[in-house]
């Protein structure tokens, strides 16, 4: 390759790419070295030296109980937000493309809660959970929604899971819709003309076809999910006593308002590659799913 075409191809590179190049690696890559770096410190965040303490935060991370309560509390919101947000938005996503009366303002209808920020959903949400709720359970005499559900450990951890399962589900509905569009007319043509019942046409001939859809969509809710920050703060703030406190929102906690970057770095990169593992196996576990089908 000669001077001339790479000097081309460097121009090119530069006018398609560039800023975009420059941007990822001004907030994404830069921020991640630096955050490594603090890691090895035991800076306060305000001060301007920074002491080199070696592995110290990853064992402080590592001893940190509460930290690991977060983590569990996170995987165990995760799974169940991950299954009911795709069940959800499968179902939505088969009744949208199923010829219903109206089906495009309803794909449009099922997306709006996804354009609404996580910290307004949160109050929002807040205040259906603290007063809608307990108004309507009061005046219709019905116990379970007579007091808040946000005031009880349990209750806070189902509030989460409802207001991501409202938010998630509808842009998770596009990528289903996308893929029961990709399934072949033919296809589903065939297998009614062979006795296949709608239920059997999905299991057997939609599904299989759709396993990259499946991927897509598990993966996104993985990592939004393990990485949830501001519908935790708005809606629970980690309460009560604590029993909402997100790995992400622990993360926080130490550094902005414990003041221990090096401890709160460590947590993140430790979560960072949780998240990453978990992230990778699904794919690949899924890519595996759809060679197969």
């Amino acid at each position: 390759m000669n001077t001339n075409t790479m000097s081309y191809k460097t121009k090119q590179f530069l006018m398609f790419a560039g800023v975009t190049t420059f941007v990822f690696l001004a907030v994404v890559i830069v921020p991640f070295i630096y955050g490594l770096y603090l890691t090895f410190t035991s800076w306060d965040g305000v001060s301007l030296e920074k002491p080199f303490v070696g592995l110290a935060n990853y064992s402080a991370a590592f001893a940190d109980t509460v930290y690991w309560q977060a983590l569990g509390r996170t995987a165990l919101y995760t799974i169940i937000s991950v299954i009911l947000v795709n069940v959800v938005a499968f179902i939505l996503a088969f009744l949208v493309t199923s010829g219903v009366k109206g089906q495009n303002f309803f794909r449009a209808g099922f997306f709006v809660p996804n354009l609404i920020g996580g910290i307004v959903l949160g109050y929002v949400w807040k205040f259906v959970f603290n007063r809608a709720f307990v108004a309507l359970g009061t005046s219709l005499s019905i116990g379970a929604l007579s007091t808040s559900w946000l005031a009880t450990s349990k209750g806070a951890m189902l509030c989460l899971i409802i207001v991501s399962v409202w938010q998630y589900a509808g842009y998770m509905m596009l990528i289903y819709v996308a893929g029961f569009m990709s399934v072949s007319n033919d296809v589903i043509e065939a297998a009614k003309i062979d006795g296949c019942t709608n239920m059997q046409t999905i299991i057997h001939i939609s599904v299989p076809l759709m396993v990259s859809s499946f991927v897509q969509c598990m993966f996104l809710t993985l990592t939004r999910c393990f990485m949830v920050y501001d519908v935790n703060l708005s809606l629970t703030k980690g309460e009560p006593f604590g029993s909402s406190v997100m790995a992400a929102m622990h993360v926080y906690n130490q550094a902005f308002t414990y003041k221990n970057f090096g401890t709160g770095q460590a947590e993140a990169l430790i979560l960072f590659v949780v998240c990453a593992v978990v992230g990778v196996l699904q794919v690949y576990v899924g890519k595996k799913a759809e060679v197969s089908a």
